[in-house]
């Protein structure tokens, strides 16, 4: 069974930075590609960035791009994102997401569509 476990949300003042991690367990050869996304209350849910986890390859949204890192510990079966300077419109729910398919490097990176297993999400909120 695979599980994607997600952690270290939290609350943070606007330009604070914060990072969360996401474990998987189980059938550890669906992480060939991992992603983190988020949704906001009301909003649909939207890709920040992926890895492709055997290159170390990464594609981030432009919103996120020079703030937010991925990266990743294979020994650990860990993905983090650094997410730094953080701002008011960063709060959401935050995924992590898994796929063992070869997607193209591309915007597909980011689409929620490509990934079949999930966690269940860690609150970030950004506020003063």
């Amino acid at each position: 069974q695979v599980q994607l476990v997600e952690s270290g949300g939290g609350s943070v003042q606007p330009g604070g930075s914060l990072r969360v991690s996401c474990v998987v367990s189980g059938y550890i050869y669906i992480r060939k590609r991992m992603g983190w996304f988020r949704q906001a209350p009301g909003k649909e849910r939207e890709g920040v960035a992926a890895i492709y986890t055997a290159a170390g390859s990464t594609y981030y949204a432009g919103s996120v791009k020079g703030r937010f890192t991925i990266s990743q510990d294979n020994a650990r079966n860990t993905v983090y994102l650094q997410m730094n300077n953080l701002k008011p419109e960063d709060t959401a729910m935050y995924y992590c997401a898994a796929d063992s398919s070869p997607v193209p490097y591309s915007d597909r990176w980011l689409s929620p569509r490509e990934y079949p297993y999930w966690g269940q999400g860690t609150q970030v909120t950004v506020s003063s």
